[in-house]
């Protein structure tokens, strides 16, 4: 029941989700790891809203790459019959397990405004890093909010549909 409660069940809801998770996830992970890479301060911060929205197309075209293989990862790991939980945290870890690769060398292309090999010759000592900080980010705090969403977007629709179903009788 959470599956078809917590998660969309069409394209249009899809989007919706993607576009929560994302705009939360670049909001918070974009200045944070810009903000360990050049500093706390507030010079900083303000830099990193300026590249915010080429990180997010980014992110959309990553999430619509890579949703697919996080998919088929998550049902590698994860058993049919595990719980809605298991699922949702596996899938969360592949599929910022797979954007965190990409984003790790193409979000610091974007950040620096270079096409340089810095961000590959340096992928191993900031990859992790990010991964975990993407990873806190959509566990706690992105993913959670988008599924609460649509769990009351499905709420909503839900019971005007019961509503209608019985005035019609």
């Amino acid at each position: 029941m959470e599956f078809y409660m917590k998660l969309p069940r069409n394209k249009k809801e899809f989007t919706l989700f993607v576009a929560v998770i994302s705009i939360i996830s670049v909001n918070i992970i974009a200045p944070v790891i810009t903000c360990f890479e050049a500093g706390f301060h507030m010079y900083v911060w303000a830099e990193a809203l300026q590249i915010i929205p080429f990180i997010w197309l980014s992110v959309i075209a990553l999430v619509l790459l890579t949703y697919k293989p996080a998919e088929y990862l998550t049902f590698k790991i994860v058993d049919k019959d595990d719980s809605f939980g298991a699922h949702i945290v596996v899938n969360i870890l592949c599929t910022v397990f797979l954007m965190s690769i990409f984003l790790t060398v193409i979000g610091t292309w974007i950040g620096s405004r270079s096409l340089t090999m810095e961000p590959i010759r340096m992928f191993f000592y900031k990859w992790p890093r990010n991964f975990a900080i993407s990873f806190a980010v959509e566990l706690c705090i992105a993913q959670p909010i988008a599924r609460f969403v649509m769990l009351k977007m499905h709420c909503l629709t839900d019971s005007r549909s019961e509503k209608i179903a019985s005035d019609a009788d």
